[in-house]
């Protein structure tokens, strides 16, 4: 019997990690803006599938993944970092146009999108941590403590949460598209673009203090 209890613990958990603005929560609401609803959707089902993945890893207990993890933390924040500020550095000297005519190339370009919001989520250790610290602390969400049903259970809930927020946010953005102008887009680039690369330079300063401590 479907525990629905798990499905909304689940389900809360996704949303929880997918809702924090950061990066990924600022490119869905540039892309939506830009290409539409369902572009802006697609964009954050990248980070929901790294959130899956991470889940999975945690609600199953795979060591040898977690242990990676953990042991290339640093690598993997630097990488990440380096990730954020050419990506913020591209978005800020971007002169974007709004697209008004079909949604957009769904093999091409929002393929591209869709990896970038993964890359970014699968490269940020703290997100695994965090799935760690959460499922660990509240009893019978794990494997080991409830069996592998309740743990695919919760990993599905997990990424219904994350995309239930995308699909909630790139909706909400989209209701103020037709006030967009092309200068108003390029401004979004520009306070987008600065704060992803001021998120890059967080992490790699976060990145360097553990280094030289």
């Amino acid at each position: 019997m479907l525990d629905l209890g798990l499905v909304a613990s689940g389900a809360a958990i996704g949303v929880a990690v997918a809702a924090p603005i950061g990066p990924v929560n600022l490119i869905v609401i540039r892309r939506t803006l830009r290409f539409g609803t369902l572009t802006g959707f697609l964009s954050g089902m990248g980070a929901a599938t790294g959130d899956g993945i991470f889940a999975t890893i945690s609600a199953f207990g795979l060591t040898a993944a977690i242990d990676f993890v953990i042991r290339y933390e640093l690598v993997m924040q630097l990488i990440g970092g380096i990730f954020l500020l050419a990506l913020g550095a591209r978005t800020f000297v971007a002169h974007p146009h709004l697209e008004n005519g079909p949604q957009e190339n769904l093999s091409g370009a929002l393929a591209r999108v869709f990896v970038t919001t993964f890359a970014l989520t699968i490269t940020n250790p703290a997100t695994m941590l965090g799935f760690l610290a959460i499922f660990g602390g509240v009893a019978g969400l794990t494997a080991q403590d409830a069996g592998y049903g309740r743990a695919v259970t919760l990993v599905i809930s997990v990424f219904i949460g994350s995309a239930l927020w995308w699909a909630a946010l790139s909706g909400f953005v989209s209701m103020f598209r037709q006030r967009m102008s092309d200068r108003l887009l390029v401004v979004v680039n520009r306070v987008s673009g600065g704060l992803i690369v001021l998120f890059g330079l967080v992490v790699l300063g976060r990145v360097l203090y553990r280094y030289l401590g």
